[in-house]
């Protein structure tokens, strides 16, 4: 069995993930299927993310990839979570991460339209369906497309409940957010034009056939999870069984079904694991490192909160050693990091006048500090003073200067 280090592992992100300077990607679209998909939670992610592997990239790139031709589009999927997919990779998503989220918030928009004595006389799953044909009728019946506000002002019913009598304090009331997040994972509707700042979002939703001009069939469940398991395995491997399910938000047996699908290879890992290829892998033929001595030199760089591929793993000590406590929330989310040289040695904030400045966790050689400081610089010119605020800031963003 092919034994692949912490060392090969990291130097395959700079060959594979758009960061390394020397190797960044070409457009927005070749960054995104680098890294599969981008992470959409917080808006401004998806630009720095693509600022940080695109030589050049301005804001315009990014709306227009976006909002005109759409050939990346958001979509919730696993873990239920917000992400940026390439339009060829939402048919897969549909028919299985993001059914999966659907069916878990159609059950609990049911149990809290009971919760709250909305059910109709067929329960709360019929008051669920009913409430969706509203909203959806309601956006449908806009070419732009529909804000929330807008959607919530034309379907009065749908404005918050008071809880009924007896009502767990935990039930939420299924509001029109709640619906048109419901929708979303469905597929039958997309978040289109962002009315806000590139750093707040407040989307128009759009039917999503209209906004692709087309209806794309959701693909089997099967075929589906092995579509993505492979596009994670293209950018992320090898990793471990734990790394796809968490990764998927999704079982072991999907996993490992998936894995025997694509026939994937087996390697070990640093520390005794598993690790998985795919089977036409150029690891498997060609190690990055041993008699040839390594690809791939130092390189740093600077990732925003919720990066890909600081996300990209359940696993993640081979990159973040002894930091994940500093770096990470309570709840897992990534703050900002900095790196160097494979390693994740840091992060960064912005002072009050909006320059990048960089807060290192351990020692780094003069090198590397230069390295680090000519990305921040990068960043600082690309953000032209504007700040950017997150709500996942991590104990060390946090920490004093």
């Amino acid at each position: 069995m092919l034994h692949v280090s912490d060392r090969q592992r990291r130097d395959r992100i700079a060959l594979r993930h758009g960061i390394d300077p020397a190797r960044r990607r070409a457009d927005a679209e070749d960054a995104t299927r680098a890294v599969a998909v981008l992470h959409a939670t917080e808006p401004a992610t998806v630009h720095l993310s693509l600022q940080a592997r695109v030589d050049g990239l301005r804001r315009s790139d990014v709306e227009r990839v976006l909002h005109e031709e759409r050939t990346l589009v958001k979509q919730l999927a696993m873990r239920r979570t917000l992400f940026v997919l390439p339009r060829d990779l939402l048919p897969a998503a549909w028919g299985s991460a993001s059914a999966r989220v659907a069916g878990t918030e159609r059950a609990r928009l049911a149990k809290d339209a009971e919760a709250h004595g909305l059910a109709d006389p067929g329960g709360g799953a019929a008051w669920v369906e009913r409430a969706r044909r509203e909203v959806l009728g309601v956006v449908a019946g806009s070419v732009e497309g529909r804000q929330a506000a807008e959607v919530r002002a034309a379907v009065p019913a749908l404005a918050a409940p008071a809880p009924a009598a007896g009502a767990p304090s935990s039930s939420v009331p299924p509001t029109v957010s709640r619906l048109l997040t419901l929708l979303g994972a469905e597929a039958e509707v997309v978040r289109g034009v962002n009315t806000g700042h590139w750093r707040v979002s407040r989307p128009r939703w759009a039917p999503m056939a209209a906004w692709l001009g087309e209806e794309p069939r959701p693909w089997s469940a099967s075929d589906g999870w092995a579509e993505l398991v492979r596009r994670w395995l293209g950018a992320f491997g090898p990793g471990t069984e734990a790394d796809l399910v968490w990764w998927l938000g999704s079982t072991k047996g999907i996993v490992r079904a998936s894995l025997a699908r694509l026939e994937a290879v087996e390697v070990a890992l640093d520390g005794g694991a598993t690790g998985w290829l795919l089977p036409d892998d150029d690891l498997l033929d060609h190690p990055l490192d041993g008699a040839r001595g390594r690809e791939v030199g130092p390189w740093a760089a600077l990732l925003p909160v919720l990066d890909p591929t600081v996300m990209g793993w359940k696993e993640r000590a081979f990159y973040l050693g002894p930091h994940r406590d500093a770096l990470f929330d309570r709840n897992g989310n990534a703050g900002t990091t900095a790196w160097w040289d494979g390693r994740v040695v840091g992060c960064w904030v912005q002072d009050e006048a909006g320059r990048v400045l960089v807060r290192l966790l351990e020692e780094v050689p003069a090198a590397g500090r230069a390295a680090l400081e000519t990305e921040a610089d990068r960043l600082s010119d690309w953000l032209a003073g504007e700040r950017v605020g997150t709500v996942y800031p991590s104990p060390a963003m946090r920490a004093p200067a």
